[in-house]
């Protein structure tokens, strides 16, 4: 090689470069789009039923937009900070990507805060800071796909439904506290039958039977949504009822797909897109069921 000629990068190399560049300066978009439903399912469900649209929800489904999306920058961070030995391309977009979105939500919490009374909401900007950095340290230490870690995901995402209410009237409703953890509830049973889908998926690669830790965990879960489902059903709520009896039938109907090597072929993107509308007729039922009460 010539003096003074620099080595050719490797393609990869150079692409990761150009994303880079092409991301610096701008916000830093959530990458898992279960997350992003649990997430905003419950805040429009919590939104449409207060039955009229109230001005400081759009504030705060901004600043719940952005405490997702911090959280892979911070991840990024914290890896530059801890572990990485030197300076990788994408720290710099992230540094960014941290600014802009923290200014947001500094922004849209002190609106909020001079609108609304700042004690509740001060105890759920509290909780969302804590996850967050509880969610980076698992991510540093490559722990986030921890099942129990994903099931208390789901709860602090769906709480998005209670930060809804809180916005637009400054209290919580007794009916959204309910809303929550039906949606909570699904969410985690979900969750465990993905997982159940992944061992599974892993088993038939290598010739094994699956763990079964993740199977029972999900048939237990179907289990609490039928008890719920026959609770609804004798208190007269026939649309609650439905919706949990039907994200329990998708999921056993998922459980027992899974025995076939064939299904277990589907690809993941597929198997997301399904429980992103399971998620959104349940969402949907829900709203209805509300309502009508």
């Amino acid at each position: 090689m010539p003096a003074g000629d620099k080595p050719t990068p490797k393609p990869e190399t150079v692409e990761r470069e150009r994303k880079v560049q092409r991301g610096a300066g701008q916000l830093s978009l959530p990458r898992e789009h279960g997350a992003t439903a649990m997430l905003l399912a419950p805040f429009f469900a919590a939104a449409i039923l207060l039955r009229r649209l109230y001005w400081p929800e759009l504030v705060a489904l901004v600043a719940a937009a952005c405490a997702l999306a911090i959280k892979d920058p911070l991840v990024v961070m914290a890896r530059q900070r801890f572990i990485w030995k030197q300076e990788h391309a994408e720290t710099k977009a992230a540094r960014r990507s941290v600014v802009m979105e923290s200014s947001l939500l500094a922004a849209c919490g002190l609106v909020l805060v001079m609108v609304r009374d700042w004690r509740p909401l001060l105890v759920l900007f509290f909780a969302a800071g804590a996850f967050t950095i509880l969610a980076v340290t698992l991510n540093v230490r490559n722990r986030q796909r921890s099942e129990w870690f994903q099931v208390a995901s789901a709860f602090a995402l769906t709480a998005s439904s209670l930060m809804a209410c809180l916005a637009a009237v400054g209290a919580i409703r007794s009916w959204c506290w309910l809303l929550w953890i039906l949606c909570a509830l699904q969410a985690a049973a979900g969750i465990f039958v993905v997982h159940a889908r992944l061992d599974a998926r892993i088993a038939a690669r290598k010739g094994h039977n699956p763990p079964p830790e993740n199977r029972r965990a999900a048939l237990v879960s179907q289990v609490v949504l039928i008890a719920a489902a026959v609770y609804f059903a004798f208190a007269h709520r026939p649309w609650i009822t439905a919706a949990l009896t039907l994200a329990a039938i998708a999921y056993l109907a998922d459980l027992k797909r899974q025995r076939s090597a064939s299904s277990l072929q589907m690809p993941l993107k597929s198997v997301g897109l399904q429980a992103l509308g399971l998620s959104i007729a349940y969402a949907l039922l829900l709203v209805a069921g509300f309502w009508s009460s």
